[in-house]
């Protein structure tokens, strides 16, 4: 259903300008190696511990379904690693960034040039266009001129076939065509890790599949994707699964 998306080179940039190749350091052979995790929320009634002393390491190139019942700890772990949230304790390592130590500033700008994050609720600015939407990671980036950044949304909305849409408000479209403008939001400044929590739980199965298929195609062009789902059909059409329940890893499993 998708046209096929093109890279802007084969080069991993996980790391802050100036730092090299973004490939990891010698604290980690994988590309995201999280270490002994903790996040406790403090509640009314006590602390709530949503993720409870986990490991998780994935490499370049995987696709990577994170499952389990709701509460069980699956999208604070995503937000571990696109930095939206931090450990209690523990480490967080994207490439050569400690991405726990990260102050806001900084983390925003270094999770816009290396993870495209794709919400459940699409997230899009009502105001902006698609157009505008997908060229909005750019501009707050600094990224290519700002001929480039019309292009490149352009390209991107093509590639998912919104195209004919860019100029229309996100009202203007379906839910699935909003979800295919964020994903084409999300590969703005072609980041190589994408987290995506819940991507397909407002589509119909037709347009999940859709969207799946466009996820598979960025594994095969060397993209890493992290997913949470409740839909274990899709989760077993992936390389590995996580499963967590009560904030901690209950089982693996490889496909």
């Amino acid at each position: 259903m998708f046209r096929q998306l093109f890279r802007r080179g084969g080069k991993v940039n996980v790391g802050p300008a100036g730092s090299g190749n973004g490939l990891p350091t010698p604290q980690s052979e994988h590309l995201i190696d999280i270490r002994e995790v903790k996040k406790a929320y403090i509640t009314p009634v006590g602390d709530f511990i949503a993720l409870d002393g986990i490991d998780v390491q994935v490499d370049e190139g995987e696709f990577v379904a994170v499952v389990g019942k709701s509460g069980s700890g699956k999208s604070t772990l995503i937000n571990m690693i696109t930095g939206i949230d931090k450990p209690t304790s523990g480490t967080v390592y994207v490439g050569e960034m400690p991405v726990h130590t990260l102050k806001e500033g900084p983390m925003a700008e270094w999770r816009g040039r290396n993870v495209g994050v794709i919400f459940q609720f699409f997230q899009l600015l009502p105001m902006l266009s698609c157009l505008e939407n997908v060229m909005l990671p750019m501009d707050f980036c600094n990224m290519y001129t700002q001929k480039e950044r019309k292009q490149r949304g352009l390209h991107l909305l093509d590639q998912v076939e919104m195209a004919d849409h860019a100029f229309k408000l996100p009202s203007e479209v379906s839910g699935g065509q909003q979800q295919r403008v964020a994903i084409a939001r999300a590969l703005a400044n072609d980041p190589p890790i994408l987290a995506a929590d819940e991507p397909t739980g407002n589509l119909d199965s037709k347009t999940a599949d859709a969207v799946f298929q466009l996820f598979e195609d960025l594994i095969g062009r060397g993209k890493t994707i992290l997913m949470v789902t409740h839909d274990r059909e899709l989760a077993n059409r992936v390389t590995r699964t996580i499963t967590l329940a009560d904030g901690q890893i209950i089982g693996e499993e490889r496909h």
